[in-house]
């Protein structure tokens, strides 16, 4: 059976210690404050970041793609001790950090499987995992990325922000619907299905985006999902909040086990801000395990 290394970027929502616990390798993805590039875990943690935020408000943050020599230095190293690589990117629909190394794997004669399986947080983790465990399936790198391929809309992530500016800084809303927003103190839901950010509701408070968030969850198990699920809360520098609503969806959804806290990763925070909660909801495929 061939050693295949499983490789995923910083966007899974994991710590480096936690990627490393589980057998994954991971990139730390790239970001800009005021014009200084930093890499997430690396260079600043959760906390310096929204502290950051918080002392300037006026500070402009941004977001790239992890480096060309980043990316096939870890290849090269990996393929020292593995037959193969399966290197699952974020969404091609939400960066072009896909795209690129896709381009790079052609130089590597088929040893690297990059995965185009439209996922970004908790959703990437989870097929980053079962990367893992296909591969002690016996499957190879390229049987796994067809899989991950196959399965990619088996998940949604359900986001509401605590404020327009960093959608509005990134080019995500149009300034006039930012103030819009802004003025109707609107807290819109935003939905990840696939490629792409896309509205999906709005809501007056916190309360009411939760609820609508946990209803789409509600539909996504009764019309796509059934009952045996993974479901995260996700988070922006807002952890008493994320507690409140994990305890809320153990008590929604008591056929769940478990519903684990995971932070936003930095590089998506650049686009959403402080304040932020979030379910991400992926299927168990239990023929695999």
């Amino acid at each position: 059976m061939k050693s295949i290394a499983v490789v995923t970027d910083s966007n899974c929502g994991m710590s480096m210690e936690q990627a490393k616990a589980l057998g994954l390798y991971m990139l730390p993805m790239p970001f800009f404050m005021n014009g200084k590039e930093f890499l997430e875990e690396v260079d600043m943690n959760q906390e310096e970041f929204f502290s950051r935020l918080e002392a300037d408000p006026t500070i402009k943050v941004s977001t790239s793609q992890p480096s060309v020599e980043s990316i096939t230095t870890l290849w090269d190293e990996l393929l020292k001790d593995h037959d193969e690589i399966v290197h699952i990117p974020m969404s091609s629909g939400l960066s072009s950090s896909c795209q690129t190394a896709s381009m790079l794997a052609d130089d590597y004669e088929g040893r690297v499987r990059v995965v185009n399986n439209q996922r970004i947080s908790g959703t990437l983790r989870y097929s980053a995992i079962e990367a893992l465990q296909q591969a002690k399936n016996g499957m190879s790198a390229a049987e796994i990325g067809d899989w991950l391929e196959k399965v990619r809309f088996d998940s949604s992530i359900y986001i509401t922000v605590a404020t327009l500016k960093y959608l509005k800084q990134g080019g995500r809303i149009t300034p006039a619907a930012a103030a819009i927003g802004t003025m109707l103190k609107l807290k819109p839901v935003l939905q990840i299905q696939g490629e792409k950010l896309d509205s999906f509701a709005k809501a007056r408070t916190m309360a009411q985006a939760k609820k609508i968030m946990t209803q789409a969850v509600r539909d996504d198990i009764a019309n796509r999902f059934g009952e045996n699920i993974n479901l995260d809360v996700i988070h922006s520098d807002n952890l008493a909040a994320a507690e409140e609503f994990r305890k809320e969806a153990l008590e929604t959804f008591p056929n769940l086990k478990e519903v684990n806290i995971f932070p936003l990763s930095l590089s998506v925070s650049c686009h959403i801000g402080p304040g932020s909660l979030a379910f991400t909801c992926s299927k168990v495929h239990e023929e695999i395990w």
